[in-house]
Parts: structure tokens; C-alpha cells; sequence
């Protein structure tokens, strides 16, 4: 479920107004580094204590060689462009897949207003119609998210939800046999069209131009559903993945080497810290760290991550909010009366309260509004040059 602060930093005032979201543990980066940390730490310190504890000085010698080697070269690791790039990516796709959800209330608003009739039949074919449009998106979450492959794990459960009778479970199942690879959330899609087809031929649609409205609407439900199919198949490249992983994981490695305290810092610094700790390594590891898990927590957004879509709630809303546009509020509105700016057109300015008059704002001005520009006569010549009867102006 997608974690939402807007509310409490929709104003920023005094010091530090993100500071307030550093105490969450839903949704925060310390519930995803927190055991990468520990980790860190515990190799840290198992071998600093065998530094100190173990190690005779023929090996504290060579140790301290190490130490140096992966001070000297860790920073030849390129993390910074590597990891950077790749979690801009990985963002770029989050939210592409966040706008290509379908949603079925255009086609909703289409059907309701141009398949006419309130008798039994007009009825059923405006229900039918967003229902098998409602099914097939969800068909196409069951084929990518986790959560909803659980809630419907065969087509029974779509039929005890609603979304479909037995008649048309029995059609899929045949045709999944028939052809088990390819998915078949695009069926519903065709029974709609048809529909729609059906309608126009009845005459409950007027025109063929709302047909079309119809049809192409439910085109772009079924092409939204065949990206997100595809960006659950098409991954982003694995190799890349695979690099940017190595990559943050050998840093840390090497800075947990290049970090160690010794015996020879002791002697400069003048003091003795038997149990250092690596302030600054830590919170390298926790940057680095977070970056690559804030990429693995976004590069699915159907999963179960805290930063996850709902798409339960989704397939939900979807169908109670069909129905309510094709049905209950089908040929439904307001009794049509003259506003309270009927006489004077517009009105000059919306009220305010007692309570908001603070907040009353001039209009915006442009960015020239307050130039001043010297109003001078204009001056233009005119030769003119007369042959025969004609004038000519040059």
C-alpha cells in the first residue's frame, strides 16, 4: 500500500519540514536497510576484534596493508553514475506503470450516455458491458500481482465475486484448454464490443459516431492492459541489475576494509578507542544501500512492498463505481435551475469565510506586467512617385 505524508508537509513552515517524516517506520528506509545494516556492522566489528585479538604483529602488519589497499581504490568503483542512473530508470518505469493502469470510467460515462433505454434490456447491456471491461483488468492484475493471484486463484473466485456467470467461466476454461499460453484477458473486451454492436443495431445507440466513441475507448482499455502485461514480462535488462548489485555490495565490502581502525591510527591520533565506530562508513552504506533498495522496492509495484499499488482495492472501486455511473446514476441528474450569477454572468469574486479571508490572492502577474516602455508617436515614410495617372507607394 502506497504510503502517503502529503498532508503533513502541505505547508512548509519553520525548521526543517521534512524532519517530522524522519520517525516513520512504515514505508521508511530504515525498515529496508536495517538488517543490511546490522550485517555491516557485525562483519565490521568480528573483524576488527580479530585485529586486535588475534593477530599476531607479522599479521597486523599485513593487515594494515589490506586496510590501505581498499582505502587506496575503493572510490574506482563508478557507484555514484552506476547506481544513480539505474534508480532513475527504475523510477521512469514505476510511475510509466502507474499512469498505464486502466481505468473503466470513460468508457462508463460513453455507455451511459449513449445506450438508451430503461427497460430491462438497456439495463443489462450497460452493466454488461463495464463489467466485462472491469474483468478484464482485473484478469490482468491476476497475471501480475501476488496479492490478487491469492484472492482470485482460479476462475471460480471471479465467479462468487461477480465478475463472471458460469456460462462465461465456462467459455474461458475451454478456450484456456484449447490454448493454454496466451492470456485471455482481452476476451471480455470482445463480448463488450459486440455488445455495443448489438445495441447500435436495436437502435438504443443513435449514431455510428458514438460507436465509435465506444469501441475506441474500449481499444485503449485493452491496449493499457497489453502494456502492463508487457512490462511484467520485459524486465529491465538483467545484466544490468546484476551489475549494479555488484557493484554496491563490493563497495561495501571494500569500505568495510578500508575503515577498519588500527593499531598505527591509535598511535597518531594519541588515543586509544578499542571499539571504534565507523560513523562515516556507516552512513555511506546506508546512502549507497538505501538507493539500491528503494530500486528494489519500486522496480514491481504490484507486489507486497510497503510502496506498493492497491490493486485490491482498485478491482473494488472499479466495478462499484461502473456500476454506479451505468445504473444508479443513469439518466439521473440535478433539476436544471438558473445559478445565483445568472443576471450578472460571472461573478467579480467567490466568497470567502470569516475564517479565510487571509487567504484571498491577487491574480498572478506576468513577467512583464511591470516593465514601462516609452510612449513615443510613430513616424513612417512614405515616397510615392507618380507615373502617368498611377501613384505608386513605396
Amino acid at each position: 500500500m502506497t504510503i502517503t505524508y502529503t498532508a503533513e508537509v502541505a505547508t512548509c513552515r519553520g525548521f526543517g519540514c521534512f524532519l517530522k517524516l524522519l520517525l516513520r517506520w512504515r514505508g521508511s528506509i530504515y525498515k529496508l536497510v536495517w538488517l543490511d545494516l546490522v550485517t555491516f556492522l557485525s562483519i565490521y566489528y568480528t573483524l576488527n576484534l580479530i585485529y586486535r585479538f588475534v593477530l599476531d604483529e607479522e599479521q597486523k602488519n599485513y593487515f594494515d596493508g589490506l586496510v590501505i589497499y581498499f582505502n587506496s581504490y575503493a572510490n574506482l568503483i563508478p557507484l555514484s553514475f552506476v547506481l544513480g542512473f539505474y534508480v532513475s530508470m527504475v523510477m521512469t518505469r514505476w510511475w510509466d506503470q502507474y499512469l498505464t493502469i486502466p481505468l473503466p470510467f470513460s468508457i462508463s460515462v460513453l455507455v451511459s450516455a449513449n445506450i438508451h433505454g430503461q427497460d430491462e434490456g438497456g439495463r443489462l447491456m450497460r452493466r454488461t458491458i463495464v463489467r466485462y471491461v472491469c474483468l478484464c483488468i482485473t484478469m490482468v492484475f491476476i497475471n501480475i500481482s501476488p496479492r490478487v493471484k491469492r484472492r482470485f486463484p482460479t476462475l471460480q473466485q471471479l465467479v462468487e465475486a461477480g465478475l463472471l456467470t458460469e456460462n462465461e467461466r465456462a467459455i474461458i476454461a475451454n478456450m484456456n484448454e484449447r490454448f493454454p499460453r496466451p492470456s485471455k484477458h482481452w476476451m471480455p473486451i470482445v463480448w463488450a464490443a459486440s455488445i455495443v454492436t448489438r445495441a447500435r443495431k436495436e437502435g438504443r445507440i443513435r449514431d455510428d459516431f458514438a460507436v465509435k466513441s465506444m469501441i475506441d475507448e474500449l481499444n485503449k482499455v485493452r491496449l493499457k492492459c497489453g502494456i502492463l502485461s508487457e512490462y511484467d514480462t520485459i524486465s529491465i535488462p538483467l545484466v544490468y541489475t546484476q551489475v549494479v548489485t555488484i557493484a554496491v555490495y563490493s563497495y561495501c565490502f571494500a569500505t568495510i576494509m578500508g575503515s577498519q581502525w588500527r593499531d598505527y591510527d591509535d598511535e597518531i591520533n594519541g588515543f586509544s578507542i578499542p571499539l571504534n565506530f565507523p560513523f562515516f562508513a556507516t552512513l555511506q552504506f546506508f546512502f549507497y544501500m538505501g538507493w539500491l533498495k528503494v530500486a528494489e522496492v519500486l522496480i514491481n509495484p504490484f507486489g507486497k512492498d510497503d510502496e506498493d499499488f492497491e490493486v485490491n482495492w482498485m478491482v473494488d472501486r472499479n466495478l462499484q463505481e461502473t456500476y454506479m455511473i451505468v445504473d444508479f446514476m443513469h439518466d439521473e441528474h440535478p433539476e436544471l435551475v438558473k445559478d445565483q450569477y445568472w443576471d450578472q454572468v460571472f461573478p467579480s469574486e467567490l466568497p470567502y469565510t470569516e475564517e479565510t479571508k487571509e487567504f484571498r490572492e491577487q491574480p498572478p502577474k506576468s513577467s512583464t506586467a511591470d516593465i514601462e516602455v516609452q510612449k513615443t508617436p510613430s513616424k513612417t515614410s512614405v515616397d510615392i512617385k507618380t507615373v502617368g495617372t498611377r501613384s505608386l507607394i513605396l
